[in-house]
């Protein structure tokens, strides 16, 4: 299974951060509008991510700490023109729907979101991504912590929960 080591910071400095990370020669993938489906699921989260770059179904086992953390993620490619929604619509049911603009960038194996989320304002993700096995934990984690450093985020900006989770207790306040 795919790891990613990673963490969320609640940001208002993601123009500055896209400097540092073109200043770093990260490779500019686009900019991804996206509708992240969230169901009911009795174990970790699963999502379908509907994008103009990413279209994926996803799970994945994840703590909610406001520091960078181990994520098992599994992937599934998903035609864009599919009923996969419809049927796990009606399989699961919808816990909530997270839209976002998304601005992502890669250096080497390390993922960068430059978030916009609907409802909940800017944020950055940076995920260290082993996908063969072949980086250790200590590997992915001092990615992350060069790159926290490097972008110049502080640990009190780290957010312990998902964007869905954000949302739900948004509506529930």
């Amino acid at each position: 299974m795919p790891i990613n080591y990673e963490f969320k910071a609640k940001s208002i400095q993601n123009q500055k951060y896209e400097a540092v990370l073109l200043e770093e020669k990260a490779d500019f993938k686009g900019v991804d509008f996206q509708k992240d489906t969230y169901f009911n699921v009795p174990n970790g989260r699963m999502k379908l991510r509907e994008g103009n770059i990413e279209n994926f179904l996803i799970h994945y086992l994840r703590s909610n700490d406001a520091s960078a953390k181990i994520s098992e993620v599994l992937l599934y490619k998903t035609a864009v023109e599919s009923n996969l929604k419809t049927l796990l619509t009606t399989a699961l049911g919808v816990k909530v729907v997270v839209d976002k603009k998304r601005k992502i960038f890669f250096i080497d194996n390390v993922k960068f979101h430059l978030d916009e989320i609907e409802g909940l304002g800017e944020f950055v993700e940076i995920e260290a991504i082993d996908t063969d096995g072949s980086r250790s934990i200590a590997d992915l984690k001092a990615q992350c912590d060069y790159f926290q450093h490097l972008l110049g985020i502080k640990d009190d900006e780290m957010v312990a929960i998902s964007y869905s989770d954000m949302l739900i207790q948004q509506k529930t306040k």
